[in-house]
């Protein structure tokens, strides 16, 4: 398992986007405009981004899209 998940959160330009983009959502629904909705959007909208990290994530290892030539 460990060689599964070696390289998952290794600094790629994919995983460093979600971790900005989701911290960069936290500080506008928190610090910028702190209303609940806001923030329930915020939330909503970081999911979204986790969803499709990992299924790229998935299909990479599955695929190996990025070992391609």
């Amino acid at each position: 398992m460990r060689e599964l998940l070696a390289d998952a959160l290794a600094p790629t330009r994919y995983n460093v986007a979600a971790a900005v983009s989701a911290a960069a959502l936290l500080f506008v629904a928190y610090v910028v405009v702190p209303h609940p909705y806001v923030q329930y959007g915020a939330w909503l909208v970081i999911f979204t981004v986790w969803m499709v990290w990992f299924v790229y994530l998935g299909v990479d290892h599955v695929y190996g899209i990025d070992s391609e030539p």
